[in-house]
């Protein structure tokens, strides 16, 4: 959780008639009445100053009930984008989404949590600094671009203010080390702030979600229909997309030809329900690569059903298959009743079973359900942060150990200087892919392994020599205890930490340099850098690179 300078929180008081009455007590809590449902034109904000503050020294720490109403003021971002208020006095902390910085608001609590609370947003009173624009329609409902309106200056400072504040308050790492400054760089921007996503989800639904000044219009049947984005919190409705502004154009066109198309009865396509279970469109998957002939983009469309009928699907597959770029149309087929994209069976209907993109002068195959860093242009910064970090001799002496190595993309670009890559991951089709990503390019110093990481034993560790670096990229929950227990027996001279999630980063980073008292574990590593970079734009999402050297 991110700490943040302490400010006071507000709340309503019978000056603001257009509020059911609340009434204070000496601990400053409301009472249990309950909150007003709507709320009027607050055009005239001149009613504004006669809220109370919560700063009376004397009176007893402030912690807000369920359902209280709040005037609050947004102080910074939390992970996933959240927005940070506190209480003064006693530090509580509210946790709002779609609240940004220096944006006062009316919101609810929704709900405790231990340490923090939850609230629902009900009425902004005035903007946050740095208001900007945003460019998409559907900015302020999809969830996925939360900060657009937010200047990208202001994103990044907000960003790189919270890996600051993890490194420090989880990480324990005191800013007032003379050396703090030196190992907490500035954050590297992304040149590229829109159309820089390779690969884009989109779902098939029954049920289209709509803004509450909406929700009287009663849809039935097709009117209903929809493709697009899950609307937050909801796993059964779907906000409707004709364009993301964060994909490419030519992935625009083909969602476009779709949306103008998928609908139409005498094709006789249906989404999937996820209630009853019925219906044959769940899923299109975009994927953008490049020719590496001729550097033009070439796209995979992938629909992902529910059973494998290719003729319903062939009236789609010959108007997408017009535009140019498209080069491989394929059929994930899903029976299960999860919302998952990836089939059972695979089939191509169009074209190729692959793409490719290039990436640290290395060509990588895509297939329908590789992973591969879902922004190139940004994944070639990322990737050289890691190889300067790792600092390899180029001599081919050093033995790389690459963990959660996924399609083996980071190891593969190490191994032109090393001895020997050894990579390490869970997914067994990953694993297929890196062996064949480098057969592809002429690489034979690397071994991958299929193996679960969360689940290693005493045995872990003998199939490889001792590695000179060891570079581990987990998924957001970091890297379990078990692991990291490993890494402190190896006692590799260094290891290159590479996070897309800064909380947990640096939680682990504190174990490996300062061990785990209570289970009576030593550190051994001393953090020399940690590099946020943002791969993803208007998005809560960061990356972080960290370099730790053996003490």
């Amino acid at each position: 959780m991110a700490t943040i300078p302490s400010h006071a929180l507000r709340h309503l008081t019978l000056t603001r008639p257009w509020l059911r009455k609340i009434s204070c007590t000496t601990s400053l809590a409301f009472s249990s009445q309950d909150p007003l449902l709507t709320y009027p034109d607050n055009s005239n904000n001149n009613d504004t100053d006669h809220t109370k503050k919560t700063t009376n020294s004397k009176s007893q720490a402030f912690f807000p009930k369920k359902n209280q109403v709040l005037e609050l003021e947004c102080e910074s971002l939390a992970f996933k984008g959240k927005g940070v208020c506190k209480v003064a006095d006693s530090g509580f902390v509210l946790l709002c989404d779609n609240a940004l910085p220096g944006e006062r608001f009316i919101g609810r609590v929704s709900r405790k949590k231990g340490s923090y609370a939850e609230v629902t947003k009900l009425k902004t009173l005035s903007p946050h600094r740095d208001l900007v624009d945003a460019p998409c329609a559907y900015a302020s409902y999809c969830g996925g671009c939360k900060t657009q309106n937010l200047s990208y200056e202001a994103q990044l400072r907000a960003k790189e203010q919270q890996v600051r504040e993890l490194v420090i308050h989880v990480g324990k790492f005191s800013d007032k080390n003379p050396d703090f400054e030196c190992i907490m760089k500035p954050i590297v921007p992304c040149d590229v702030q829109f159309h820089y996503r390779n690969k884009m989800e989109f779902s098939f639904g029954t049920q289209k979600w709509l803004p509450k000044e909406l929700l009287h219009e009663k849809l039935d049947g097709i009117d209903n229909y929809a493709l697009g984005l899950h609307a937050p919190g909801y796993f059964d409705k779907i906000l409707n997309v004709d364009k993301c502004l964060l994909q490419s154009e030519p992935a625009n066109k083909i969602l476009a030809t779709v949306q103008d198309n998928w609908k139409d009865p005498e094709l006789g396509l249906s989404p999937y329900n996820v209630h009853s279970h019925t219906g044959f469109l769940k899923h299109l998957v975009l994927r953008t690569g490049r020719d590496m002939k001729t550097d033009l983009p070439e796209l995979m469309v992938n629909f992902v059903t529910s059973s494998y009928k290719p003729e319903m699907l062939k009236p789609l597959v010959e108007k997408i298959s017009a535009i140019p770029e498209v080069v491989s149309i394929m059929n994930n087929v899903n029976t299960s009743v999860g919302n998952t994209s990836v089939g059972e069976e695979e089939y191509t209907l169009y074209g190729k079973s692959t793409i490719t993109e290039s990436l640290r002068g290395l060509t990588f195959q895509i297939s329908a359900n590789s992973f591969f860093q879902t922004n190139t242009h940004q994944a070639e910064v990322l990737y050289k942060l890691i190889e300067d970090c790792a600092g390899l001799r180029g001599d081919a002496s050093e033995i790389v150990l690459d963990l959660f190595c996924g399609t083996g993309t980071i190891g593969l670009t190490l191994a032109k200087k090393a001895k020997h890559v050894y990579g390490y991951e869970v997914v067994a089709q990953a694993v297929a892919d890196a062996h064949r990503n480098a057969k592809l390019n002429g690489i034979s110093n690397t071994t991958f392994l299929q193996g679960d990481l969360n689940k290693i034993d005493e045995n872990f560790g003998k199939h490889f020599p001792k590695p000179d670096i060891v570079i581990s990229d987990p998924n957001r929950p970091g890297m379990h205890m078990k692991l990291i227990k490993f890494l402190l027996k190896l006692k590799a001279p260094k290891i290159v930490y590479v996070s897309c999630n800064p909380a947990t980063c640096a939680r682990d980073i504190d174990y490996l340099c300062h061990g785990v008292m209570e289970q009576n574990i030593k550190g051994c590593y001393k953090l020399k850098s940690i590099q946020p970079v943002d791969m993803f734009p208007h998005t809560p999402h960061i990356e972080c690179v960290c370099l730790l050297e053996l003490c």
